[in-house]
């Protein structure tokens, strides 16, 4: 049974940073593409940044882009997220996700399992 589990959400002022940890159990996440989305009250979810299975190449989605960063320790099995420079549309529940394999993508449907999301609230 595969498991993410998601931690370091809270509240943060505007222009603060915070660091989400998704630990994964079941999965070696060496071999997979990882990545995280987010939902804000009322929209859809949507595509935040993705890790390439190796690590080497990264993709963030422009509201994001030069201030998150997405990276991965193999040796503890876990994906982090750093945000920085937070603004009040940051504010969302922010999901780990784990695709089937070594492909991300921006695309919901190549992630086969979730985290169970951490709330992330800038006030402003």
């Amino acid at each position: 049974q595969v498991q993410l589990v998601e931690s370091g959400g809270g509240l943060v002022q505007a222009g603060g940073s915070l660091r989400l940890s998704c630990a994964a159990s079941g999965r070696t996440l060496r071999w997979y593409a990882m990545g995280w989305f987010r939902q804000a009250p009322g929209k859809e979810r949507e595509f935040v940044t993705a890790l390439s299975w190796n690590g080497d190449s990264t993709y963030y989605a422009d509201s994001v882009k030069g201030r998150f960063i997405i990276s991965k320790d193999n040796a503890k099995n876990t994906v982090y997220l750093q945000m920085n420079s937070l603004k009040s549309e940051d504010t969302a529940v922010y999901y780990c996700v784990s695709a089937r394999g070594r492909t991300w993508s921006y695309s919901l449907d190549v992630y086969d399992y979730w985290g169970q999301g951490t709330q992330v609230t800038v006030s402003s």
